[in-house]
């Protein structure tokens, strides 16, 4: 099936298509239909920040699945609820986020769920959990009791 709607944004950000029987390399994806699903979903503008977002930032370029491009669905779609501004006035930030995270080591971490917890989910859980603690209430003074934080 051709999907010319997600063909056209993944090319505007440089991704190329390859099929289904190859392994994407940085930049390659064969993820079309999930892309044409997200836009069919929320929308033509919301698939192209989804994608935006994975091939503009540093450690995402090798991350452009099915995974990924739900989990980044889903973590735009919270932060535009819960860090309006992220998405809105302070998209440097969100970049530099992405720019960060090491989402291709949560996507691995996320294979030990398998079966159990779908891979999304749990992406979009463990990317939420450090979006919280970088842009929510806690970002200036963290919680003294944190069950992360570093004894020196």
């Amino acid at each position: 099936m051709n999907y010319p709607d997600a063909e056209a944004i993944f090319e505007e950000f440089n991704v190329r298509i390859v099929p289904a029987n190859v392994v994407p390399l940085v930049g390659e994806t064969r993820a079309v239909a999930t892309l044409h699903r997200i836009a069919k979903r929320h929308g033509e503008e919301h698939a192209r920040f989804v994608v935006m977002t994975l091939a503009e930032t540093a450690n995402s370029k090798a991350s452009i699945n099915e995974t990924a491009l739900w989990a980044v669905s889903d973590l735009v779609l919270l932060a535009e609820k819960n860090f309006p501004h992220l998405v809105t006035t302070d998209v440097e930030n969100w970049f530099k986020f992405f720019d960060q995270l090491p989402l291709g080591w949560i996507q691995f971490w996320s294979l030990d769920m398998d079966g159990i917890v779908p891979k999304r989910f749990a992406v979009a859980g463990m990317v939420y959990e450090r979006m919280k603690r970088t842009f929510g209430p806690l970002q200036i003074q963290p919680d003294f009791f944190d069950d992360r934080r570093q004894i020196a």
